[in-house]
């Protein structure tokens, strides 16, 4: 009986920490933000008195989705999402397959190059890249001028593209580690069987480790998902160079217009909310039908 309690408590001393930070950092900026989504803040009077606090249900949410502006930033952020999910899987699963491969050169070297990016802050990336977005600074579009071709990434019909470019190239080398990781975990013997069979390394990449990989592919997949609704740093900070982005131009970036340009919290409470709902439903979404393959493939 002493040694369950011991382990009961030992248990417990490593479980407490975790579910205090847990619920203090997670679960109570969630309830935080649900409770002040209900209400709204309104002047009493001619506005001399204090402010009055108010219950509305769900009047900031019928406000939001009833915004033109707020809509469109939200089909905007699906539109990118659209772009940087498969790039990202791609690009990164494309660089882990390269630098696994039996004739990789140098693997040592590619994989600092290609995770270095990530260890950039995202507000120093997007500055870097803003300087070559514009033609004016950018040596790149310089030549390409030179050469009859009169490119504006920041224009309307680009600039998600442009916003797609930073985050591949700041997120990439993370996810190429993830899939790095899994790649290792495989064991050698079965790429020296398929060699046995005759497979080449093509065959071995698409009949073995592909699959093996399918597990981590699909994590690597849920984490782009949530990461392009948290869309907020890029257009931040490109704003002032491009026209084409605007202070709703993302869900993220509505809300922190509502917050600190037109005061008003609660309606920016109401939208984070249904920027949170959004990525449940994709994320959930997509380990649904991921998940119904998986048992069909079977």
């Amino acid at each position: 009986m002493s040694s369950v309690r011991q382990s009961r408590s030992s248990a417990a001393v490593l479980i407490i920490p975790f579910m205090v930070m847990f619920g203090l950092f997670f679960v109570a900026p969630i309830i935080y933000a649900l409770v002040e989504s209900l209400f709204s803040v309104k002047a009493s009077g001619l506005g001399f008195g204090a402010p009055e606090r108010i219950f509305v249900a769900a009047d900031n949410y019928l406000a939001a989705l009833s915004s033109s502006s707020f809509v469109g930033s939200l089909l905007r952020l699906v539109a990118f999402a659209a772009i940087e999910v498969p790039l990202m899987v791609v690009t990164a699963a494309g660089l882990a397959l390269l630098i696994d491969s039996a004739h990789a050169r140098f693997p040592k070297f590619f994989k600092i190059v290609a995770f270095a990016p990530y260890g950039v802050p995202g507000v120093i990336a997007a500055i870097l890249w803003g300087f070559l977005y514009i033609p004016a600074t950018s040596p790149v579009l310089q030549v390409l001028e030179r050469f009859g071709l009169d490119l504006n990434p920041l224009s309307s019909g680009t600039v998600l593209f442009a916003i797609a470019n930073i985050a591949l190239w700041s997120f990439a080398g993370y996810n190429m580690f993830i899939l790095l990781a899994a790649l290792a975990a495989i064991p050698k013997e079965l790429y020296e069987a398929a060699r046995l069979d005759g497979s080449g390394e093509l065959a071995i990449v698409w009949h073995v480790k592909l699959p093996l990989l399918r597990p981590s592919i699909v994590l690597v997949t849920v984490f782009t998902i949530i990461g392009t609704l948290q869309l907020f740093v890029e257009p931040l900070i490109l704003r002032p160079l491009s026209t084409a982005i605007g202070s709703d131009f993302t869900p993220n970036l509505a809300a922190y217009n509502q917050t600190f340009g037109q005061g008003n919290p609660n309606l920016a409470a109401a939208m984070a909310v249904i920027v949170a709902l959004l990525g449940f439903l994709f994320s959930f979404g997509f380990l649904q039908l991921v998940n119904r393959k998986g048992k069909s493939a079977w």
